[in-house]
């Protein structure tokens, strides 16, 4: 999917996590990891010891306008440096270590830090680098891991599809958007009168032309129109057109030219 809607306002948190990328190793990778996570609304990056120049041209081509999140991105020599002021810190990872950690979910990982950011605890996503991911030593420096449910014999993602899905469960759970929308393009849904004045209409028409000439099925039939016409969710301009089809229809056909 593409697009984007420069008239409508962007989207910022006041406390949101810190995604922090760990030796990640193409610039590429660090430009689309950020337009992922501006998709999101999220702007705090840290890297720690980037094999490439996260700066460099390639990377801000393949932020595709998110460049000023990598331009403000904090850069460590250290991930000790990079976690050091964080509350909280959640590894990302594909397999399982033996370690004693809790395993969640995004969702549940994502809901867990914004109720930790409502108590003003600051906190941390790490992603490894994109060949191997998180060291053992790496992972046992965060309290929680955090594992996608995907297809166990192929659970492998690259860096921006790991933070993309981290993104979007912290998107989700702040956003307001309905589940459902239709958009009206300045229109506006049909009143109950206008709907039964167009089933006044059409029903008239189909009587005189004798569609609705069986009088025990004539109820029946009517009710099955309305009902078909009412689940459709007419606007008042299609409710306008549906009357002048009708008006063609009763007219006949005419004369080309």
């Amino acid at each position: 999917m593409a697009g984007t809607d420069s008239t409508r306002a962007p989207v910022s948190f006041e406390a949101a996590p810190v995604f922090i990328l760990v030796r990640p190793q193409l610039d590429e990778n660090m430009g689309t990891s950020v337009r992922a996570m501006l998709n999101c609304g999220l702007t705090r990056l840290r890297l720690v010891s980037p094999r490439d120049d996260h700066l460099s041209d390639k990377a801000i081509a393949a932020a595709s306008g998110a460049g000023d999140v990598l331009r403000e991105a904090e850069v460590f020599s250290s991930l000790d440096e990079a976690i050091a002021d964080l509350r909280h810190v959640y590894a990302t990872s594909a397999r399982r270590r033996e370690m004693a950690k809790p395993v969640m979910t995004p969702r549940h990982a994502l809901a867990d830090i914004r109720t930790a950011l409502s108590h003003g605890e600051p906190c941390g996503l790490l992603f490894g680098p994109e060949r191997t991911g998180l060291t053992n030593d790496e992972m046992a420096q965060a309290d929680t891991v955090v594992e996608v449910p995907l297809n166990p014999a192929f659970a492998s993602l690259n860096l921006a599809q790991a933070v993309l899905i981290m993104g979007y469960e912290w998107y989700q759970g702040g956003a307001d958007a309905p589940p459902v929308e239709l958009p009206l393009n300045g229109g506006r849904p049909a009143t109950r009168a206008e709907l039964l004045n167009l089933f006044l209409h059409l029903e008239r028409e189909l009587d005189d032309c004798g569609f609705l000439r069986v009088r025990d099925k004539r109820p029946s039939m009517v009710r099955n129109l309305r009902n078909m016409f009412g689940r459709a969710g007419l606007t008042e301009q299609e409710v306008r057109t549906l009357h002048g089809i009708i008006t063609e229809l009763r007219q006949g056909r005419r004369a080309p030219g």
